[in-house]
């Protein structure tokens, strides 16, 4: 399983910025695709997830503001993140779950700062 995450970047706060996580290797559409994100310093925290039925949850902090989404025939997953705030500065991480184990992508750089 291989997972190559795209869209990070510098945003000023308020703005808005689309995550993919693209993933290859593994039978994407029954798997369970989550965001993860790590700030300098901090454990890694859960985001958001999306199960293979498109049911989703998010990190309390997050609500309302960051919407998760796939696309099982492009095997992609997307967060889509408006209204950023200087403490979503991170760096963020897409996660497949496949037969209980974990997979993760490298990491995209999320910068929130005017």
């Amino acid at each position: 399983v291989q997972l190559q995450a795209f869209g990070g970047g510098m945003v000023q706060p308020g703005g808005s910025l689309r995550l993919s996580c693209a993933a290859s290797g593994s039978i994407f559409s029954i798997n369970y695709m989550g965001w993860y994100r790590q700030a300098p310093g901090k454990q890694r925290d859960f985001v958001a997830g999306i199960s293979s039925g498109g049911s989703t949850n998010y990190a309390d902090s997050v609500k309302g503001r960051f919407t998760i989404s796939r696309d099982n025939a492009k095997t992609t997953v997307y967060l889509q993140m408006n209204s950023l705030k200087p403490e979503d500065t991170a760096v963020y991480y897409c996660n497949e779950v496949q037969s209980g184990s974990h997979y993760w992508g490298q990491g995209t750089q999320v910068t929130v700062s005017s």
